[in-house]
């Protein structure tokens, strides 16, 4: 019988707080769809300050948030957005840029730091003079910190030079960032600098900063009257929404500080992983909350058998190969949790328990 839970498949599932179910249960509210709601207000007011923009707007998800301002940029079916092949907007979100939005994805590779080269995302832009057969490029996206790239982190100097070569082409840029705050904190620089570059950007709340539910965009106040539009379109506009918004303030002011130490047992918890025969890890690769580990060929073990032998002691983890699984870490993890999941990959893979395990 399983009598602890070590929850490492993603940030999103941690559960709210205590000060957060208060603020929840005591939140000033109104009719948000009407510009009302006064908690929402003071989320997205937070939020555009914090993050350096002129204003921003409460989504229920992350992907609604890219979708909508990939949307707002290429307002014009045909349009192209320049994108990292493995990118959360290019994989997970369903494809919506195109089904929904009549945009046309091109890929340029990302680097594993996550990065796409400069050179790469120039050669990527269409020529005005064949736009005749080729699709019209209006907008650039870079994802910050890069998940399937391990969460990698993109600087304040490529940022920037992505952010020049928008401007010299007369394209947008937007960031997906789902984990900024993640990236800022692991790179020691304010968000809004890292940001600065962007004219728009998601905000993932329910990710490293724990919230229950939600993303917010910022952008520019014209940016923001547009996508507050597609967001009622998309079915997005919510009405006593300060509900989750009271959540979200919370987070804010209370996990942001955390995300330091997340970093650091992730770090801890890679180290450990790397000493575990039969497993490999990219350690220096490890800078933020995520971590991805391999099965080597000694192993004999599958990444669903032991992720399945994990479970059995309350060690949950996510799948990403025959050989693969992903960890993330997050406010909820403990250090004890952390020697209690080597412990328990110790014994899975070696049968031997180390003096950590129960």
């Amino acid at each position: 019988m399983v009598t602890r839970t070590v929850d490492l498949r993603s940030d999103t599932v941690t559960k709210p707080t205590e000060a957060m179910r208060a603020a929840m249960a005591n939140a000033e509210v109104d009719d948000d769809v009407l510009g009302y709601d006064p908690t929402a207000s003071r989320l997205e007011t937070e939020m555009a300050k914090i993050m350096g923009k002129e204003a921003a707007l409460f989504v229920p998800s992350g992907t609604m948030g890219n979708l909508i301002s990939v949307l707002v940029h290429c307002d014009i079916r045909g349009s192209e957005v320049i994108l990292g092949h493995n990118s959360h907007i290019h994989i997970y979100e369903n494809g919506g840029i195109s089904t929904l939005g009549g945009v046309h994805p091109r890929t340029v590779p990302n680097n594993k730091d996550g990065t796409m080269d400069i050179n790469l995302i120039e050669a990527a832009i269409r020529d005005p003079r064949g736009g005749l057969v080729y699709p019209t490029t209006r907008l650039i996206c870079l994802e910050n910190s890069q998940a399937n790239c391990g969460g990698r982190c993109l600087s304040v100097e490529y940022t920037d030079r992505v952010g020049e070569l928008a401007k010299k082409h007369g394209l947008k840029l937007h960031i997906d960032g789902a984990r900024i705050f993640n990236a800022a904190v692991a790179l020691g620089v304010p968000v809004h600098r890292l940001v600065q570059a962007a004219d728009s950007v998601s905000v993932c709340l329910s990710k490293g900063l724990g919230a229950p539910v939600g993303s917010v965009i910022v952008g520019s106040k014209s940016f923001i009257a547009k996508a507050r539009i597609l967001r009622k379109t998309l079915g997005g506009g919510m009405r006593q929404v300060g509900i989750l918004c009271a959540a979200a303030l919370v987070a804010l002011q209370e996990n942001v500080g955390k995300l330091e130490d997340d970093h650091k047992k992730a770090k801890t918890l890679a180290e450990g992983l790397n000493q575990i025969k039969g497993l490999r890890v990219d350690v220096a690769a490890v800078e933020t909350n995520i971590i991805y580990l391999d099965m080597l060929d000694d192993s004999k073990f599958t990444a669903e058998n032991l992720s399945k032998s994990l479970e059995q002691h309350g060690v949950l983890v996510m799948l990403e190969g025959p050989f693969s699984i992903r960890i993330v870490l997050h406010h909820q993890i403990s250090a004890s949790d952390v020697q209690y999941t080597l412990s328990c990959f110790q014994q899975a893979l070696t049968g031997v328990q180390d003096e950590n395990g129960n």
